[in-house]
């Protein structure tokens, strides 16, 4: 029986799938980037867009793009690794950090955070002015970390839209903050500069979660809304990472479109301290 043949529409995604995976394999090879455990769906997407951004009307114009123009690998490894974030976004889950993290983290006498897929570095500053408020700065290392070394130098200058603070300040009020958010920047023209002493116990680093192991012992490790751009295979390689990670006792703060699945190779090593804002600890008695 002769298969009936595809519609010009089915053959077109047909093709469109298989660049995709000819462009991943190209970046992967040429230049080490490795996204092929990515999920195809959102991947798919950002690669479209990205070739509309560039000027070519397919993704597998990329191809040549990634194999002879290395000038451009900066741009499309940026592109595809979604840097996106706010200040204190998802203000209760900052909220529920101070209420339910940083008192128990507060019983060390050195504090090790691994903030992973820090993206432009919202979160760093984030999280470096709720321990300033916590009175914990002093004690506390962050190593912000992303294998986007272009998010890397962004995140590092702390500049920001100015046009975001209205979001900015609501994120930080809704979060318990104590202070004033202007207390923490400068603002110029259309932006604003995080505050250098902000960056005091900060230390950003290039790390892979898709292809480096652990980085770091520490008492808390945050890597929000980064695992669900990855296969269920990833995930639960680096969840396994995390858990490797911490210290018994520790802290691991997911997204909150993310979550510690039972079927996760590492989800018995942990219990559930907010289930709402996807905080979860190491157990201590984990042998």
């Amino acid at each position: 029986m002769v298969k009936p043949r595809d519609s010009e529409a089915e053959q077109a995604l047909e093709a469109e799938d298989i660049a995709l995976e000819a462009f991943i394999h190209a970046l992967k090879l040429r230049h080490g980037y490795d996204f092929s455990e990515y999920s195809r769906a959102s991947l798919k997407r950002r690669a479209q867009e990205l070739a509309r951004k560039l000027g070519v009307e397919r993704v597998g114009d990329l191809i040549p793009s990634t194999l002879y123009e290395p000038a451009l690998v900066r741009e499309i490894v940026s592109h595809l690794s979604v840097p996106v974030s706010s200040l204190f976004r998802d203000p209760e889950v900052f909220q529920a950090m101070r209420s339910e993290v940083l008192p128990m983290l507060a019983s060390w006498p050195r504090i090790n955070i691994w903030l992973a897929g820090c993206a432009y570095g919202e979160e760093v500053y984030s999280l470096a002015i709720m321990l300033a408020e916590a009175g914990l700065t002093q004690r506390s290392q962050i190593y912000a970390t992303d294998f986007n070394d272009y998010a890397l130098e962004r995140a590092a200058e702390g500049i920001f839209n100015r046009q975001n603070l209205g979001e900015y300040r609501s994120n930080y009020l809704a979060s318990g903050g104590t202070a004033r958010l202007s207390d923490y920047y400068h603002a110029r023209y259309n932006l604003i500069r995080m505050r250098r002493e902000l960056l005091e116990k900060v230390v950003f680093a290039h790390h892979n979660l898709v292809t480096d192991g652990v980085f770091a012992e520490a008492q808390l490790i945050m890597c929000r809304n980064v695992l669900i751009y990855f296969t269920q295979p990833l995930k639960d390689r680096v969840l396994t990472l995390f858990a490797d990670s911490l210290v018994r006792g520790g802290f691991l703060v997911l997204g909150n479109k993310e979550a510690l699945s039972p079927s996760s190779p590492a989800a018995e090593r942990f219990e559930l301290v907010s289930a709402n804002e996807r905080i979860y600890r190491l157990k201590r008695d984990w042998a």
